[in-house]
């Protein structure tokens, strides 16, 4: 009976043993080991997560449509400012383009990607009275609320609002649409 015990206890020495840690150095090498497999078998999954699934096409940039002053150009990001809905666009100005004061049927988020836009509440436009909003800058406008931009340096905006898209002038005379061409 004896015998039985000593080949147990021998290879419990030999095989089980050597899995519990001496020291305190063992234990926290092997939870490091065990922690660094684990983030090693996680990591692809984790990373299959955060990549997108596409990349984003780039973006087909326009001359803006006919009811903004010629030279600013405009891509849409998402949506169809035409249709019913949310859309995102940007737009993008020359250094001393000027909106005149204006209104839309619907709340619109502006955020200034680069440059600086100067933006003023009212029916004239007043630029001593613009706030400027620059690169990094988000700000809101509920519907109809009047108001007037200027674009210092180059800027580039992004608009969120829902569509269909209008924009309508304070002073009929400012809609570009209904400047006669001179000669």
């Amino acid at each position: 009976m004896c015998s039985d015990v000593v080949p147990f206890r021998l290879s419990f020495r030999r095989y089980i043993m050597p899995l519990v840690p001496d020291t305190f150095s063992e234990v926290l090498m092997r939870a490091v080991g065990l922690s660094t497999c684990l983030l090693l078998a996680v990591a692809p999954a984790m990373h299959a997560q955060a990549a997108p699934a596409e990349k984003p096409a780039a973006l087909k940039w326009a001359p803006a449509p006919a009811v903004f002053p010629m030279g600013a150009r405009m891509a849409v990001v998402s949506g169809d400012p035409s249709k019913a809905g949310p859309f995102v666009i940007e737009l993008a100005m020359p250094s001393g383009y000027q909106i005149a004061p204006h209104f839309h049927p619907t709340d619109e988020v502006v955020e200034v990607k680069k440059g600086t836009l100067l933006v003023g509440m009212g029916d004239k436009f007043d630029l001593s009275k613009a706030k400027p909003m620059k690169a990094g800058d988000k700000g809101s406008l509920p519907a109809k609320a009047h108001h007037f931009a200027a674009a210092q340096g180059a800027t580039f905006i992004s608009v969120t609002s829902m569509g269909p898209f209008a924009l309508t002038y304070v002073n009929p005379a400012d809609d570009p649409q209904k400047q006669v061409a001179k000669p």
